[in-house]
């Protein structure tokens, strides 16, 4: 860790600094990203080689993977990845199966009946992205939600590997969650072949996934062109926020904080801590773990992001976490669910010394594609939810009519609207 602070010793504008994160833009991204989609935009297919053979080193001949490349995949996984990957499945499809509520039904008024109901968004868009890692559980995580809300086409992109082919995992998830339609593309112009549609890949309505600086441009670009996609958010780097008091145990701390410093180099990880002894004994121990660890290089940027803030109480720490908005929470205190009814903005709680974030990340059944840079303050996780949307709807009987019309003729008038007093009117006549 690179600093550490005394909540009550900082001043406002030192509180404020703490709530920014850490990641630097390149300036140049948006506009690279932009002329990738406009060139995808208006090339097609051609401009998805050339970007492929360019940025992956890969010449590729067809773009969508073929049905028996996905069964090989499947039948390349050992018995004990494959499993593993099953019983994640069941745990994901199990949550998100609760958020399947029934219609909901009221009479407003006498003779009025006012109701909602579900659509599934009819094209979709997933993106996985394969950096240093690749990431079966975030198809899981896009590909069940998406099937459960019943989505008719589901479209998936992941960047190629030197061979040409899309990492056998990512192959075998997406046939464990019902996915057939994958396409071998990745990076800004994934997603404006997503978004506008080739000769190859459907246009869809919503792109869902997270990506690097370039991707989220992308996504960032396209959703704000009239003929583009909408998308789910705007995923930045990697976050962690954990609460702890003195009965947490440091290593334990450590290496919560050290499973998410590892994703990328611009994480940001964050102890609060009513224990000034816990917060030295946790720098003591990131020092140590972190030198066993294989991803070091990443760690060290990362963790000169991250700081540790020791607070007077929990309800300073509570109020410093709602401030920051953090992507995860880990409350690891003596008496966790008490803090519950406080936390305001957060993207996915973890409570208790037995939960670690990497139990929300593969497979205890909460969504992992969730909200950073603060964002929890106005919006959630993506849920089967994020893959519908909403109609409402109303039946009124004459009575009910009648019983409305002096409500809205002497709201119309007021407007000075006199087709909606109408329209009222000459149904009553």
């Amino acid at each position: 860790m690179a600093s550490s602070y005394r909540l009550s010793d900082i001043t406002d504008e030192q509180y404020n600094r703490l709530l920014r994160r850490g990641a630097s833009a390149a300036e140049n991204v948006p506009g690279v990203a932009r002329e990738i989609c406009l060139d995808v935009k208006r090339r097609g297919d051609a401009a998805l080689r050339d970007y492929t053979a360019r940025f992956d080193g890969v010449a590729l001949d067809k773009l969508r993977v073929a049905d028996d490349e996905t069964r090989n995949a499947v039948a390349s996984q050992p018995v004990d990845v494959r499993a593993a990957l099953e019983a994640a499945a069941e745990n994901i499809r199990a949550f998100h199966k609760t958020q399947l509520g029934a219609v909901q039904t009221v009479e407003t008024a006498p003779g009025v009946t006012c109701w909602r109901e579900r659509r599934p968004i009819e094209r979709v868009g997933l993106y996985i992205p394969a950096g240093s890692a690749p990431l079966p559980s975030t198809v899981l995580m896009l590909g069940i939600p998406a099937i459960l809300a019943g989505c008719e086409r589901v479209v998936l992109c992941s960047p190629p590997q030197r061979n040409g082919a899309i990492h056998p995992l990512v192959l075998a998830a997406a046939s464990i969650v019902g996915i057939g339609e994958i396409y071998r593309v990745g990076g800004a112009q994934a997603i404006a072949a997503l978004a506008y549609g080739t000769e190859s890949i459907p246009k869809v309505e919503t792109i869902f996934g997270p990506g690097n600086r370039f991707v989220t441009a992308a996504k960032q670009f396209v959703s704000s062109q009239p003929d583009g996609a909408a998308i789910d958010l705007l995923a930045g780097p990697s976050e962690l926020l954990i609460i702890a008091d003195e009965s947490a145990n440091a290593s334990h701390v450590a290496a919560d904080l050290l499973s998410q410093a590892e994703h990328d180099t611009d994480s940001q990880v964050v102890l609060v801590t009513t224990s000034a002894q816990l917060a030295r004994s946790v720098q003591e121990q990131l020092d140590s773990l972190a030198q066993r660890l294989p991803r070091i290089d990443i760690l060290r940027q990362s963790l000169a992001k991250s700081f540790i803030a020791v607070a007077d109480s929990l309800e300073q720490a509570v109020r410093f976490s709602n401030d920051y908005a953090p992507e995860h929470l880990i409350i690891n205190t003596e008496s966790p669910e008490r803090l519950v009814p406080q936390i305001r903005n957060a993207g996915s709680v973890f409570l208790g010394p037995f939960a670690p974030v990497t139990a929300g990340d593969y497979a205890s059944g909460t969504n992992h594609t969730l909200p950073t840079g603060g964002s929890a303050r106005w919006s959630s996780g993506v849920s089967v939810e994020s893959f519908m949307k909403t109609i409402s709807f109303q039946r009124i009987s004459k009575d009910g009519l009648q019983n409305l019309a002096p409500t809205l003729t002497a709201l119309a008038e007021a407007e000075g609207l006199e087709g909606h007093r109408q329209a009222v009117m000459v149904r009553l006549k």
